[in-house]
């Protein structure tokens, strides 16, 4: 029977519950304790599908095609699991799968009430991702902070958990955020006094409070939070704000955290073993030269946008012994500005996105990079945005287009699945999840990889038109990875040029800092040859 760590949020959002989750099932996970995650988000959206990147941050997408919320990404990164659909709850779902029993008569003339009928869904979807990865451990996330009114029935349901799996089987979490008042040089408990509050108001006392600031806790300050919330000292641990998240895991393993939950829960563990990861953390921290990589997004004013994207350069440029320095250029900005923006980077990467907005700047990038031989990494709208962009220059006309961005397009090189023509509804009808593509051999995809098939996951509705395939290869534009039918072209590579590639799929959901994707290792390998090249082309003449 699995045992269950709830982890609420109170004060303010984006504190930092996400990295706590997949940090705590780290240092479990080290110690052989088997993992599995879960994020409630209380919003009445079904999925983050159609929700605005402005809104929402990133949308991360599971193998089985689930549009989920970002967090799903730092469990898997960290926790080093595959999640499911099953591992994100929303209150769309909720809702939408209480309100279509009752249709069906399924209780029985009954009133349906949000107490037991929604709270009872609430807990049969933390159960079922339960039983289904058999974990020893669920660690479940309740999103948005305490007191939010859409949040009510989550909190209730996992008050209601620690009566039903016994009390030794549950233990609560709080995340709260210690504001510092620079005129005093004080850091004030109060906010987490009364978050904590409201918690024990709704009938949860938390076992553990970790403390995020940007300074240090004193022993002062743990001794206050224990009194007023009645927390063992112990559970009261601090959570400074580090210099990269992935040493969260080792500060909270060095603050006791994880032999507390051990010992809260009855768990059999081995002793933790983090060594790898401590010798990941040390290497990101240790001074390195910095390999700049221009990331060319209609959104990148909110990085949360991208968050894969970032944390896969990282990996990569990591596997490099390099750091990576990002360049965030607005698509929309880069009209006459391309050559001044464009020419301090070694290396281009165009993200995914959907809109019309700034795709003409993403199509600049893609000639910069092809005229000057600069390496490029195209994700999704990345790859349209290269092929449209090569198009153009071998119809020589501007007529080439996406029929996303343009209808009438006379040359529409991306175009709708088949299967999409006609559909209406824009949630979960893309083509979503894991598909396997076949690598032409010689190609720079295959040498990346190393290997004839692989396996990415996708996000799009959009496709390379096969009407164009043949006479784009023939100009040097190489369809060098496709679906095993070869109807689909998924990557594109072009010849003659030392690193120019792009794919259909989304690689950066696949990357870990202990395995860094292929891809985004061999892009920063040929961002590392352009900057070695180019310090020795700026040498002295002797």
């Amino acid at each position: 029977m699995s045992k269950y760590i709830f982890i609420t949020g109170g004060v303010v959002s984006s504190v930092g519950k996400g990295i706590s989750v997949a940090s705590i099932g780290k240092i479990l996970k080290s110690r052989g304790i088997s993992v599995s995650a879960q994020k409630l988000d209380p919003y009445l959206n079904v999925d983050p599908g159609t929700m605005s990147p402005y809104q929402h941050g990133e949308v991360f997408v599971t193998q089985d095609g689930a549009e989920t919320d970002l967090d799903l990404g730092h469990y898997e990164r960290f926790i080093g699991i595959e999640l499911t659909q099953a591992s994100n709850v929303t209150s769309g779902q909720v809702y939408s799968s209480v309100i279509a029993h009752e249709r069906q008569g399924d209780f029985l003339g009954g009133t349906i009430q949000v107490v037991p009928h929604v709270t009872n869904e609430i807990k049969r979807r933390i159960r079922e991702v339960a039983e289904i990865s058999g974990a020893d451990l669920m660690i479940v996330e309740v999103g948005g902070t305490v007191g939010d009114i859409e949040g009510q029935p989550f909190l209730e349901a996992i008050r209601q958990m620690k009566k039903d799996e016994g009390r030794d089987n549950v233990l609560y979490i709080h995340v709260t955020f210690l504001p510092h008042i620079a005129a005093t040089n004080e850091l004030k408990t109060k906010p987490t006094q009364h978050s904590v509050n409201e918690l024990r108001r709704i009938g949860i006392q938390p076992d553990v409070i970790l403390c995020r600031s940007d300074k240090e806790i004193s022993e002062g300050i743990k001794d206050k939070i224990s009194l007023f919330c009645d927390v063992d000292k112990e559970a009261v641990i601090s959570l400074v704000t580090s210099e990269t998240i992935y040493e969260v895991p080792l500060l909270l393993e060095d603050a006791g955290l994880g032999e507390l939950i051990v010992n809260r829960l009855g768990l059999r563990a081995e002793r933790s073993n983090l060594e790898e990861w401590r010798d990941i953390v040390a290497r990101l921290k240790a001074p390195k030269e910095l390999v700049t990589i221009g990331l060319v997004g209609k959104y990148v004013e909110l990085q949360d946008a991208y968050y894969s994207v970032r944390e896969a350069l990282c990996h990569a440029a990591l596997a490099h012994n390099r750091e990576v320095k990002i360049e965030w250029l607005d698509s929309e900005q880069l009209d006459g500005l391309a050559d001044e923006k464009l020419g301090q980077v070694q290396g281009i990467i165009v993200p995914g996105g959907f809109g019309y907005r700034g795709i003409e700047g993403m199509i600049k990038a893609a000639k910069f990079a092809r005229e000057r031989e600069i390496p490029y990494l195209g994700l999704c709208l990345g790859m349209q945005t290269m092929v449209i962009e090569f198009g153009r220059h071998v119809f020589h006309t501007d007529r080439v287009n996406s029929t996303e961005f343009d209808a009438s397009s006379t040359y529409p090189v991306i175009d709708l699945l088949p299967e999409q023509h006609g559909i209406e509804q824009k949630g979960g009808t893309m083509r979503l999840g894991t598909y396997p593509c076949h690598l032409m051999a010689g190609t720079i995809a295959a040498r990346a990889y190393g290997r004839e098939v692989v396996y990415e996951r996708h996000r799009h509705r959009y496709e390379f038109n096969n009407k164009f395939r043949q006479p784009l290869k023939e100009a040097g534009l190489i369809p060098s990875g496709l679906s095993p039918d070869g109807k689909l072209v998924e990557v594109v590579e072009l010849q003659g040029h030392s690193w120019m590639l792009a794919c259909q799929f989304h690689p950066e959901f696949k990357s870990r800092p202990d395995s860094p994707h292929p891809l985004f290792v061999g892009f920063i390998g040929a961002a590392k040859e352009t900057l070695i090249e180019g310090a020795q082309t700026s040498l002295p003449l002797n």
